[in-house]
């Protein structure tokens, strides 16, 4: 590439103005990927990307419209820009569409303290496919294994936004990741399970073979499952899907599910939504981890802060729209890719952790379901009402008696939350940390 990110945006936004927008914010990203699949013992598939994308949104006076392009041609750019600036024009009128005023831009920010980027080479395509024959060969060796599918990949991207109304900023990400699934038994007796690890920095990644060799003792574990009983029994939410409960808590506060008056919990704001002594915590600032940023899609700094204290919910996730829509301030949660405008998301989160291991809450259980795999999705948006399909293992006088399968556990997300008991098993460098959760009274559909 010839031009760099920050001279393309300041192309768009000169294109922009040219062409007659009142305001507009673009966006740069350059990115290469690349990914090698193994399945039973051959390459399956290596892929590799790059190139650039450049997003432009433009504002005539309330109207806006956003385009996207690969081609990073000066004549491309300009057409593009009068493009968009012909769509805004036929667009509804937004009144909560805009730039941040200067004053709320981000001034001053530290991006090598967040550590977002290994400046470590590339690894090789050979390397990569190494770490996945390493994963596979783990699992292979475990006995009772039939098949494994392992992938390895790595990816970095450059990104930079400019703005109209002066702000300019841009960093670097990177990931490597290996995972493996791995197979047991054969025919309706097939079962899988699977082990997956992703790190910014690859010096920090475990090794491949104690990642195929977990996936292959967690589907070993899985013999002979079956349906559960069915009743209303306490479920375990191992770690590795706990993090989907706290998801759905974060999807019904975001601001375009508020400011449309919709949400199971679009009447909470101040009320107690987890039990006391539970808090859940955005820090978008924790160094090495892949939910890090020092400003948000819409160029305002971002900070630490309590979305639910002590068990109360503090605010909404919002961007500048929709807390304009809603009387507020911007929360400085906007994400922004190069095809649409910028819109509500969260950064890194934490949940309180407890004071028992997962094992301690299995003890405590008594009888009921311990769930490390969710199916399928029923959840009612404006209710709550909760139905997912399931599968992990059957607990008996608080030891874990069976395999189970093929069954759905249903409720609703606001009463489940208040029934939450956290254990102490959040992994670190999780960028949403959260550790399994026993839920009490849920309804089990099994056998």
């Amino acid at each position: 590439m010839t031009r760099s990110l920050e001279t393309l945006t300041e192309a768009l936004l000169t294109a922009a103005k040219r062409a007659g927008a009142d305001a507009a914010d673009a966006i740069a990203v350059d990115g290469v990927a690349t990914a090698i699949d193994i399945r039973a013992g051959k390459l399956e598939q290596a892929e590799r990307s790059e190139g650039v994308e450049l997003g432009l949104r433009v504002l005539v006076g309330q109207r806006q419209a956003c385009v996207s392009v690969s081609d990073i041609t000066p004549a491309t750019i300009a057409a593009v820009a009068e493009r968009a600036v012909a769509m805004a024009r036929e667009a509804p009128e937004d009144p909560y569409a805009g730039l941040a005023d200067p004053s709320q831009l981000a001034r001053n920010w530290d991006i090598a303290a967040l550590e977002l980027c290994d400046n470590a080479p590339e690894a090789s395509a050979a390397a990569l496919e190494a770490d996945a024959r390493q994963a596979e060969a783990a699992a292979m060796a475990v006995q009772g294994i039939v098949q494994v599918e392992a992938s390895a990949s790595q990816s970095r991207r450059q990104i930079h936004m400019a703005a109209s109304n002066g702000f300019a900023g841009g960093y670097a990400r990177s990931s490597r990741s290996v995972s493996a699934v791995a197979f047991t038994g054969t025919g309706i007796g097939m079962e899988r399970d699977w082990a997956a690890e992703g790190r910014i920095f690859a010096a920090d990644l475990p090794g491949a073979e104690e990642i195929g060799a977990l996936a292959a003792a967690r589907a070993l574990e899985r013999v002979g499952a079956r349906k559960p009983k069915t009743g209303a029994f306490p479920v375990l939410y191992d770690e590795r899907i706990s993090s989907g409960l706290i998801g759905h808590l974060l999807g019904a506060i975001n601001g375009s599910t508020i400011a449309r008056g919709s949400g199971w919990l679009r009447d909470a704001l101040g009320q107690q939504i987890l039990p006391k002594g539970l808090s859940v915590i955005e820090d978008p600032h924790r160094p090495r981890i892949a939910g890090s940023r020092a400003f948000d899609g819409e160029g305002l700094p971002t900070a630490r802060r309590a979305i639910v204290q002590d068990g109360v919910l503090m605010g909404w996730v919002l961007d500048l729209a929709t807390g304009r829509k809603l009387g507020m301030d911007s929360t400085a949660n906007a994400a922004r890719g190069t095809s649409s405008p910028p819109s509500p998301g969260t950064s890194n989160i934490d949940l309180t952790q407890g004071v028992k291991s997962r094992a301690d809450l299995v003890a405590e259980m008594g009888t009921g379901l311990l769930v490390t795999s969710l199916i399928g999705s029923s959840i009612n948006p404006t209710t709550g009402d909760y139905s997912r399909g399931a599968s992990g293992f059957w607990v008996e006088n608080g030891q874990i008696a069976y395999a189970v399968n093929e069954c759905t556990i249903a409720g609703n997300l606001r009463d489940m939350l208040m029934r939450m008991t956290p254990a102490n098993d959040a992994r670190t460098h999780m960028s949403t940390r959260v550790p399994s959760l026993l839920v009490e009274g849920l309804t089990i559909a099994g056998a």
